[in-house]
C-alpha cells in the first residue's frame, strides 16, 4: 500500500491564503493604531516643551526608510502613516 498525500484544490489554497492575508491585515491595522498613539505622545510632549508640532527632518528620515525598504510605493505608504499620526499640515 502506498500512503496517499492529501491535495488541496486551487480554491482551498486561495481561501487559505486570503485567511492569512486577513490575519496579517488585522496585525498591520493594530500596529498602525499603536504607532499613531505613540506618535501622539511624541507630538504632545514636543509641543508642551515648546517645540513645533511637526519635525520635518524626522519625517524625512521616515520617508527615506520606507522608500529604501519598499521603493517608490513605500514613500506613499509613509506619507499616509505620517498623515494618520499628525493630521494634515
Amino acid at each position: 500500500m502506498t500512503a496517499s498525500t492529501p491535495t488541496t484544490t486551487p480554491e482551498q489554497t486561495i481561501a487559505d491564503a486570503r485567511e492569512r492575508i486577513d490575519a496579517l491585515d488585522d496585525r498591520i491595522i493594530g500596529l498602525i493604531q499603536e504607532r499613531v498613539a505613540v506618535s501622539a505622545v511624541v507630538q504632545e510632549t514636543r509641543i508642551a516643551s515648546g517645540g513645533r508640532r511637526v519635525n520635518l527632518s524626522r519625517e524625512n528620515e521616515i520617508l527615506g526608510r520606507y522608500r529604501d525598504a519598499l521603493g517608490k510605493p513605500g514613500t506613499s505608504l509613509a506619507m499616509t502613516l505620517l498623515e494618520l499620526s499628525r493630521g494634515r499640515i
